[in-house]
């Protein structure tokens, strides 16, 4: 029926006019595309957890949550009080998955707009489906660059890229090589897909254009079972930063390797995505000891947002809100704070209100400054700050302003 290829569709059939869903219906479906299994089977079930939560914030009163959109009423009152649905599809971490995953939503399924899909590659080509149907699409978690670089009309995404992280982590390290420990020799380590390659290469040109060179990059396939080689190559060039773009299983076992060879690199940064998801922590915790990672999330202070959400997700789940998790989160509540008001389930309305979003820092349950689209649908509020596993969980340590524990250094690993 179809032919695609890593970079979107090619070809879908010709479509028939799909009905337009009913004004100030009963009940809003909202599609959601995530690994519910295989690989990142934690990491999709952690996202539909806190979707979840989200639907109960929407469709029964919050008070205590304003000014979070739609938290002290009841379901979106500009279509009367119609209670939000999601329709859950497993992408497992297929592209392929992802597309069917998308048509059978629009068509099937006739739901007024898509989320997701966690790994870049998915959505990439669930995303596509959605921009030939005329169906908005939003993007809380996935990172790669070139999402937001296909000219895409229906097409929004509210979490930091690729070009923002390779700036976080250059300011970080400018300022790790202010206390004199080295910085200079940086490699790369990243799963070979959409998502791994596009924040290897922003990292990179963004270290070019400061005059700092990369001084290896090392591409490997996520699905391998052997990291050897690779742990091999690093401990033999000996970079004082080792930064990782990886999926969950692969981030684990890139440090259950680096224990097996006895190699602790004087930094390692993980880029989020694996090094965030749940399991990471329970898994490796103990021999991964002051690795870092990025996040847009941190509780913050009793009586904030942030605290008060993690707090509802934590009487659910038994654990705190990761990075991942939330952002797709705050990415979910955008989208349902536009279809409200368009005042309509109509998809250009839903479009037209998403282009018109103007949130502030003060109505999200997560750390941006904002939520405000460009003209590719990214949004250009979004904020990272660096945090680091420290005892059985990740702490903010930079930048110094909102840091709640000292940076510690070098890597330790293990004990």
């Amino acid at each position: 029926m179809m032919a695609i290829t890593r970079r979107g569709v090619l070809a879908i059939p010709a479509l028939a006019a799909l009905p337009a869903a009913a004004e100030a219906a009963g009940t809003v479906r909202i599609g959601y595309i995530e690994p519910l299994t295989g690989n990142a089977a934690a990491a999709g079930q952690s996202i539909k957890a806190a979707a979840m939560l989200a639907v109960d914030i929407i469709n029964t009163p919050h008070p205590d949550l304003a000014p979070m959109p739609l938290a002290a009423g009841a379901g979106l009152t500009r279509l009367g009080g119609a209670k939000v649905d999601v329709v859950w599809a497993d992408n497992q971490g297929s592209p392929s998955v992802g597309q069917s995953d998308a048509i059978r939503l629009i068509t099937q399924d006739r739901v007024v707009a898509l989320c997701g899909a966690y790994q870049s590659s998915v959505t990439l080509t669930a995303s596509a489906v959605a921009e030939r149907y005329g169906i908005p699409f939003l993007t809380g978690e996935s990172v790669a660059a070139n999402l937001t670089g296909r000219g895409y009309k229906w097409f929004f995404r509210t979490t930091p890229f690729g070009p923002d992280f390779a700036k976080l982590y250059l300011d970080f390290l400018a300022d790790v090589a202010k206390t004199g420990m080295a910085t200079g020799k940086i490699a790369i380590v990243h799963e070979n897909t959409d998502y791994g390659t596009s924040v290897a290469s922003s990292i990179s040109k963004v270290a070019a254009s400061r005059g700092v060179k990369i001084a290896q990059t090392i591409s490997y396939s996520a699905n391998g079972t052997d990291v050897s080689p690779q742990v091999l190559q690093l401990k033999n060039s000996k970079p004082d930063v080792v930064i990782f773009i990886s999926y969950t299983s692969d981030a684990i076992l890139y440090m259950k390797t680096f224990k097996t060879l006895g190699y602790r690199p004087p930094i390692v940064i993980g880029d989020d995505s694996g090094f965030s998801d749940p399991s990471f922590a329970k898994s490796v915790g103990d021999i991964s000891q002051g690795a870092l990672d990025r996040s847009a999330f941190v509780a913050g202070k009793p009586g904030s947002l942030p605290y008060k959400v993690n707090a509802l997700f934590k009487q659910r789940t038994g654990r705190d809100l990761d990075d991942t998790t939330a952002r797709s989160m705050q990415g979910f509540l955008v989208m349902c704070d536009a279809i409200n008001r368009a005042g309509s389930t109509k998809p250009e309305a839903i479009r037209q209100a998403l282009v018109a979003t103007d949130l502030k820092a003060d109505e999200l349950m997560i750390g941006y400054k904002g939520v405000k689209f460009d003209s590719h649908g990214q949004n250009i509020l979004a904020y990272s700050l660096m945090i680091q596993l420290q005892g059985k969980g990740y702490v903010p340590v930079w930048p110094a302003g909102r840091a709640t524990a000292k940076l510690a250094l070098p890597f330790k690993g293990w004990t």
